[in-house]
């Protein structure tokens, strides 16, 4: 049973916090305090950011206007956060502090503990008693933070003149790597995808995935979670919540230190023990986590789940103007160990009466290269409404000449919505498809550029369907 309240209540502080202490905050441009301190700043002045900022500094009277307070002592008793950024040997010390102050939530972004040796690993023990000790929930050392774009906490210490920060969404993304954090976030910005929360924790001495996954299983906004680990410290515990939250909502895990050389590496980063690959195989399968198998698997995993329903069985429709496009996807479906669906006699007599001679109706189905969108509408009309069909894969090749790429973009999206079946789109091109792409994406339906990834993408939700029909038995 989880616990809702204590778990959204421990938390969340560090999603929507009060007042914000910027423990390290500096004048200095570029330096990480700086950085850190500027975004909460920006964020407040953009409305986004409801809550007090105080920076921490004992050599500075005052930052941009702000007041800077010379220790944790003098903080204004609202401080409900504090985000750490000063060097490894002064954390302990203002841990402490910290503690006697009463600041629940508790962002480490220094680096130099655990992953560099011995001495860092006691000094992670010694925060990690004294948050014990006072109820302090702890997300780090050695990490980019939290940044949730609908309350402006934005801890990640790249300047947005350099990364671009994704806009809200329902994806909660969960990385043990900051500067993978702020790669995929500034990828997302770049892509559309939305993040609603993403949490970076690094040595993660606290806070730890188990924690993250049972908050967001909660989080009304949060829809799908994603994860890139390396190495996970209480096997038992992951389990033990993976299996409940699962049935709640779809995780996504991406695991590195996969090989010998990957575990080493993850070893010597964030002081991970990487394990035997084979192990967390089992673990995924047995806990309902779908693996990816890299960060664009992981992406395209996520937006399907985001945007789609689930679908009722493994049989995939293929809808293409394109002949060799429908080819590839046909392989797709025999790769990613899904089936081909046979189209019911009325379905294919129904396309026959309404299609020219020389379109292609069965599975694929190709409306060819002279189509208009009416012959898309057709087409999904006979397919959303096909008992033997239970996904569809749309491919549309925007480049034909006859075919109004706005009308077929709001067609797929009219029956993305109303059709009980999820529905994913292909679309190969450059500029101009990419552009369409998007449009199609803002009215909620997951385009891939390949029909491999847009087949790859269906069988996750099939997968995961398939493993909570499993668990309601």
């Amino acid at each position: 049973m989880i616990n809702n309240l204590d778990i959204k209540e421990q938390l969340r502080s560090f999603f929507d916090p009060k007042a914000v202490a910027i423990i390290g905050a500096t004048n200095k441009k570029g330096k990480v305090g700086n950085v850190i301190f500027e975004n909460f700043k920006r964020n407040k002045e953009r409305g986004i950011f409801k809550g007090n900022i105080y920076p921490v500094n004992p050599k500075l009277d005052e930052i941009d206007g702000y007041k800077v307070y010379h220790s944790v002592e003098e903080l204004p008793d609202d401080t409900d956060l504090a985000v750490v950024a000063i060097p490894a040997p002064a954390v302990p010390e203002t841990m402490r502090k910290i503690a006697e102050k009463g600041i629940k939530a508790v962002v480490i972004i220094t680096g130099g503990f655990g992953e560099l040796g011995e001495e860092g690993k006691r000094m992670e023990q010694e925060i990690l008693e004294i948050a014990r000790a006072h109820g302090i929930r702890v997300i780090g050392p050695n990490c980019v933070g939290v940044y949730v774009p609908d309350t402006g906490v934005d801890t990640v210490f790249l300047p947005e003149e350099k990364m671009d920060r994704p806009k809200s969404g329902p994806i909660a993304f969960v990385s043990q790597s900051g500067a993978f954090a702020a790669a995929m976030l500034d990828w997302a910005a770049m892509a559309g995808i939305g993040i609603g929360k993403m949490v970076s924790y690094g040595n993660k001495i606290d806070v730890d995935d188990a924690d993250l996954m049972e908050y967001f299983a909660q989080d009304e906004q949060i829809k799908v979670m994603t994860f890139y680990i390396e190495g996970v410290k209480d096997g038992r515990r992951f389990m033990e919540v993976a299996k409940r939250v699962t049935k709640i909502k779809p995780i996504i895990a991406l695991k590195s230190g996969r090989t010998e050389y990957g575990a080493k590496a993850a070893s010597s980063h964030t002081g991970s023990l990487a394990g035997q690959d084979v192990i967390y195989d089992a673990v995924f399968k047995q806990t309902g986590i779908i693996r990816a198998e890299d960060f664009e698997h992981m992406f395209d995993l996520a937006k399907a789940f985001a945007k789609c329903k689930l679908p009722k069985g493994d049989r995939i429709g293929i809808i293409t103007d394109g002949g060799g496009a429908g080819v590839m996807a046909s392989d797709a479906v025999a790769k990613f160990g899904l089936k081909l669906a046979e189209l019911s006699e009325e379905t294919l007599r129904f396309l026959r009466e309404k299609f020219p001679p020389h379109a292609v109706v069965g599975n694929p189905t190709d409306v060819v290269g002279d189509t208009d969108a009416e012959r898309y509408r057709l087409a999904l009309e006979a397919f959303t409404k096909d008992p033997n069909v239970d996904a569809i894969l749309v491919i549309v090749l925007f480049q034909v000449p006859l075919l109004d790429e706005e009308e077929v973009i709001e067609i797929i999206a009219d029956y993305a919505k109303k059709s009980d079946k999820p529905i994913v789109a292909v679309s190969m091109g450059g500029y101009k498809t990419d552009r369409y792409a998007k449009m199609l994406e803002e009215k909620g339906v997951p385009v891939y550029p390949t029909p491999e990834r847009g087949v790859r993408a269906l069988a996750g939700l099939v997968r995961y369907a398939e493993y909570l029909r499993k668990m309601g038995e």
